[in-house]
């Protein structure tokens, strides 16, 4: 009997075969709706793997991994007035939804994660900006930590949380209330702002939300929400009123990564358009220098016994770290470095362009690191290999239209998320003649 099943098989047509596939499809398509999974759920994600001329798919992956870092290089590098001081409070849903696995671990743990690493990155790319962290649980809201400029301080807060499970329903209204609370003391110069991270499909309210909302129009606070399960009809509404019709303040989490995307977005300022343009608005800052006393003494902004820290330029107050506003007289207490930091906002690096086939022989390795492009292929082969995603380089070369240097898409997206400068418009701009004698110390002579 088994030889016969045997022999049946090897006699199919082609068309019995293509029958019987199409029969084994549907088998499998009803056993996965008899496990509850739809059609639509599923995610052929080996179909867009193809092998390359070697055989692998290691050209395939590599060419997706530069393809997702060149998606976040991709934006919009034109000029605008933005606030470069900062005023933020961070709002987290630790209620009951969190606890779903939909993200994961879960969607608790994940928010936890990406809060400490959305509060390094925004100190990194504002570090004269000023931060605080709220929760909301049980119907009520509690400060997590205080408005400050130090991120350990903040870290350390949302670290403890782990401990900690998620419960009860959240209130937004009483979140939003504390965070105008928080934000009403804070200078005029500066820009007020808050992040809600929204689990919820619901927000149990002491009262009318709208009034919230009027008020925080009022104050001039922008509010941006991630929700991390689908979109409230209410927060849409809170984030297009405060934020001047702009829609795009809200957005709804589809996975992790576009979850960890939706929270680093906030860390560029917002665009701010001034009533007066033509007047000249000055701030008074101090820049204090680093002390090393011979006792320790306590510091005005703990009171707590140390040696080392900054004396304020104005009343000589001690102060542990910076940024921070002397406690004594109200002064901000910057470094030279973090206001140089601060200025790559307002005239960002502009995008570089992809290099085709046709110029890639100028160059045959990245200008900043050394790595090894690769080679350039016969001329009837330029076409096959071109890569279709938006925004990616066949060449896997990237050229600076300033200085026409060219850069691999790692050190394109180490110069315009971290340094913010163009190596090669830098050394081009720092070369000296050879022709020009140099003495022993590295001083020009024909000054």
């Amino acid at each position: 009997m088994a030889d016969s099943d045997e022999e049946y098989v090897g006699d199919v047509t082609e068309d019995e075969d293509d029958l019987q596939v199409s029969r084994n499809d549907r088998t499998r398509s009803g056993k996965r709706k008899q496990r509850g999974a739809a059609e639509w759920e599923l995610s052929r994600t080996w179909e867009t793997l193809v092998e390359g001329a070697d055989g692998t798919i290691s050209s395939t992956v590599e060419g997706l991994l530069e393809a997702g870092k060149r998606k976040r290089l991709l934006k919009d590098t034109t000029p605008l007035q933005r606030g470069i001081i900062r005023h933020l409070i961070l709002i987290l849903d630790l209620s009951q939804s969190m606890s779903e696995k939909d993200l994961r671990p879960t969607r608790y743990l994940l928010s936890l994660r990406y809060a400490q690493e959305f509060v390094r990155e925004f100190f990194e790319q504002n570090p004269i900006s000023q931060l605080g962290v709220l929760g909301l649980r049980d119907g009520l809201a509690f400060r997590v930590s205080d408005i400050s400029g130090n991120p350990t301080e903040h870290i350390t807060s949302i670290q403890n949380l782990r401990t900690q499970d998620p419960k009860g329903l959240p209130s937004l209204q009483n979140g939003l209330e504390m965070a105008r609370g928080a934000l009403f003391h804070t200078p005029s110069h500066g820009t007020r702002e808050i992040l809600v991270i929204f689990g919820s499909l619901l927000s149990s309210d002491p009262g009318d939300i709208h009034q919230t909302i009027n008020t925080l129009i009022t104050d001039k606070v922008r509010v941006r929400i991630v929700g991390l399960a689908a979109q409230v009809a209410i927060c849409r509404e809170l984030c297009t009123r405060t934020n001047g019709g702009d829609e795009t303040a809200y957005g709804v989490a589809l996975n992790e990564q576009h979850f960890r995307e939706l929270m680093m977005e906030v860390t560029t300022p917002p665009a701010t358009y001034s009533e007066k343009r033509n007047a000249s608005s000055l701030l008074m800052m101090g820049f204090p220098s680093r002390t090393v006393e011979a006792h320790p003494s306590l510091c005005a902004c703990h009171s707590k016994p140390s040696r080392g820290g900054y004396l304020c330029s104005r009343c000589g107050s001690k102060v542990c770290s910076l940024p921070a506003e002397c406690p004594a007289c109200g002064l901000t207490l910057i470094l030279s470095t973090h206001l140089a930091r601060s200025y790559h906002h307002l005239f960002p690096l502009i995008n570089w362009v992809e290099v085709p086939w046709s110029r890639a022989s100028i160059s045959s390795a990245c200008f900043a690191c050394g790595l090894q492009f690769p080679p350039v292929p016969p001329k009837e082969q330029w076409h096959t290999a071109e890569h279709h995603a938006k925004g990616m380089s066949a060449s896997s070369r990237y050229e600076c239209t300033a200085c026409r240097n060219h850069f691999c898409i790692d050190c394109d997206l180490f110069a315009h998320e971290v340094v913010h400068n163009c190596p090669g418009c830098q050394s081009k701009s720092m070369r000296v003649p050879d022709d020009v004698p140099i003495t022993s110390d590295g001083m020009d002579t024909t000054a």
